[in-house]
């Protein structure tokens, strides 16, 4: 296999989770696939103030987080009166795969759907996905 950890170099990240050991252990995966920009945020209210402040070009996020939860910070985002960051990418990164949390995220146009625990293999497919069809890498 070839190593192309260092075209993610230069990207930045956003993982929004509340619970700090799953958060750590992503970010631990973001690294092992060659992610150096990454930063974090509990819950949605100040994951949406760190998507403004650092630009990221993904977000990973949890679902169910307090006082906001990822629906509220998706719906948000997508409202932002800045077009560019309206449209940042996300992803869901959750335990919940409800028929009924799922079609709410496709509403607010989420990019991406994961069921946690999730593998460095799958997380580096979706985002390889993700980042080539935003013309990222």
């Amino acid at each position: 296999m070839i190593d192309d950890s260092s075209r993610y170099k230069d990207l930045r990240i956003l993982v929004i989770e509340d619970e700090s050991y799953t958060r750590h252990m992503i970010t631990g995966l973001l690294r092992q696939i060659g992610f150096q920009h990454i930063n974090e945020a509990k819950e949605g209210g100040d994951g949406f103030k760190e998507t403004i402040r650092t630009r990221p070009q993904v977000v990973l996020c949890d679902v169910h987080m307090e006082p906001m939860d990822g629906l509220g910070y998706l719906g948000m985002l997508r409202g932002f009166k800045n077009e560019d960051i309206a449209a940042t990418p996300v992803v869901f990164l959750t335990a919940d795969k409800q028929q009924e949390t799922v079609l709410s995220a496709k509403q607010l146009k989420v990019d991406g759907y994961m069921v946690k625990p999730v593998s460095l293999a799958t997380l580096k497919q979706r985002l390889d996905a993700l980042l080539k069809f935003h013309n990222l890498i």
